[in-house]
């Protein structure tokens, strides 16, 4: 039987894949919307990504419809985990839950771009902690 990666993708990732149709971040959201992962999130990512979708900031780049539709997707189709561990592996309590999500979701990897929190961690309680160029890397898709 073949493994299905288990996979979180950052906050920073879901909003890039929305930002530009051509990124490395939309082409690994793709992989997952063609079956290639399992995408775990949880309740309390997908309330700081609704925030972060409502940030001036972005608001002229991704519309309401659009950032509905990537949310509601989201609770829909992958896999929602609650029940997360209190972890403290960063000084931002929002790397913290992220991390947690990939714990909780007994995830194989977490995908950032996250350079100062997240990256330089490498490994935490099992999970790898990778760029988005070096998941699709792992996938075949980049080089």
């Amino acid at each position: 039987m073949l493994h299905v990666q288990r996979i979180v993708l950052d906050t920073n990732v879901l909003v890039s894949s929305l930002l530009n149709k051509q990124s490395l971040p939309y082409l690994l959201y793709r992989a997952w919307d063609e079956g290639k992962y399992t995408l775990v999130t949880s309740p309390e990512q997908l309330e700081e990504l609704e925030r972060v979708l409502c940030y001036p900031k972005l608001k002229k780049y991704i519309n309401d419809s659009q950032a509905t539709i990537l949310v509601t997707g989201l609770w829909n189709h992958a896999e929602v985990v609650s029940e997360l561990p209190d972890v403290e592996y960063s000084n931002d309590p929002t790397d913290n839950r992220i991390i947690a999500t990939a714990i909780a979701g007994k995830s194989t990897y977490l995908v950032t771009g996250d350079k100062r929190d997240l990256l330089h961690l490498v490994i935490v309680e099992g999970v790898k902690i990778v760029t988005v160029r070096q998941m699709l890397t792992i996938f075949g898709v980049a080089e």
